[in-house]
């Protein structure tokens, strides 16, 4: 099989059957398993090589598993890092409280999705939560809204993630139906950040193709002191290829 349908409300009715306790918040467990951590390793199995288990929704408290070709995005180890001058309000940095936050200061306060992108963007609201057509409900970390220098607009989604989370396809995928949902007069560029380091930060743009969600662009920013930037380093900036 390649899908298989369930409701939440199954997972319940099995625990009974079987007599096992479940914890108060079963949305957090499907949270979990689509997005911070890996399927148990039996499950994993069962898919064919060169493919995963994936969860994605079907509604309102309804679920899919799906075998796709493998979908977890993880920072290049060999990809060449640019310096930025670190602009987080240092008052900011030292009451972070957790990665994901502190992921969405550093690139607000830095400007990181406006120099990723090349487009001057606005932070529209943090932590949408929204319903899809299908009756599916998503969050989404931040949206930006985005101009060039034409005046086009744009509507940016970005998914945050810390060191110990994955960056999963089908946030991506919902991020994408939810612009197209709800903002179908802009134009979408889905974007995912993720802490490598304490101060260096993946940026992954995202195109949907025929075969899926693909990842188009990806960089890594390392925010320093002014003083830890040479004009060596900068001068180099200038004839590094795009």
């Amino acid at each position: 099989m390649e899908e298989i349908l369930f409701e939440r409300a199954e997972i319940s009715q099995v625990a009974e059957e079987l007599g096992m306790k479940l914890p108060k918040n079963l949305g957090d467990v499907l949270y979990s398993f689509r997005y911070r951590t890996h399927l148990p390793p039996d499950i994993v199995a069962k898919a064919p090589e060169g493919y995963e288990w994936i969860i994605r929704p079907a509604g309102r408290a309804k679920y899919k598993f799906v075998v796709v070709k493998l979908s977890i995005v993880i920072p290049s180890n060999i990809l060449v890092e640019t310096k930025i001058p670190d602009a987080t309000p240092g008052v900011i940095a030292r009451y972070s409280l957790s990665d994901e936050q502190a992921l969405l200061a550093r690139l607000r306060y830095n400007r990181l999705i406006d120099i990723f992108t090349g487009l001057t963007c606005y932070s529209l609201q943090n932590h949408l939560r929204t319903t899809l057509r299908d009756g599916s409900q998503i969050e989404t970390d931040e949206i930006y809204i985005g101009l060039d220098k034409r005046g086009v607009h744009f509507i940016l989604p970005v998914q945050a993630k810390g060191r110990k989370e994955k960056i999963g396809i089908v946030q991506i995928e919902q991020d994408f139906d939810m612009c197209a949902f709800k903002f179908a007069h802009l134009l979408c560029r889905a974007i995912a950040a993720q802490f490598v380091e304490d101060d260096l930060i993946a940026l992954f743009e995202f195109e949907q193709t025929s075969d899926g969600v693909k990842v188009s662009a990806e960089k890594h920013y390392r925010l320093v002191k002014p003083e830890d930037l040479s004009q060596e380093e900068l001068d180099s900036y200038r004839v590094r290829q795009v």
